[in-house]
């Protein structure tokens, strides 16, 4: 079965660096990085799972699906 892929998309101007989002996140795909702002470390390790996105109260991290993602194999 194809693994779906999926693209982070952080609006830093909105983001307060709160650090729920990298709290929150069970594939460490966000970390705190410089200035305690989110960083993505590896958008291939994102499940999906919209914690991040739901937790934000900026309303800052958009999680959505690639295009093409469902013909990307699985590794």
């Amino acid at each position: 079965m194809p693994k779906k892929a999926y693209k982070i998309n952080i609006n830093y101007a909105w983001c307060k660096r709160c650090g729920l989002c990298y709290w929150i996140c069970p594939t460490k795909t966000l970390v705190e990085g410089e200035l305690l702002y989110p960083k993505i470390d590896n958008e291939e390790k994102c499940i999906g799972c919209l914690l991040c996105e739901n937790i934000c109260p900026e309303m800052a991290i958009d999680i959505e699906l690639k295009k093409g993602a469902e013909a990307i194999p699985e590794s």
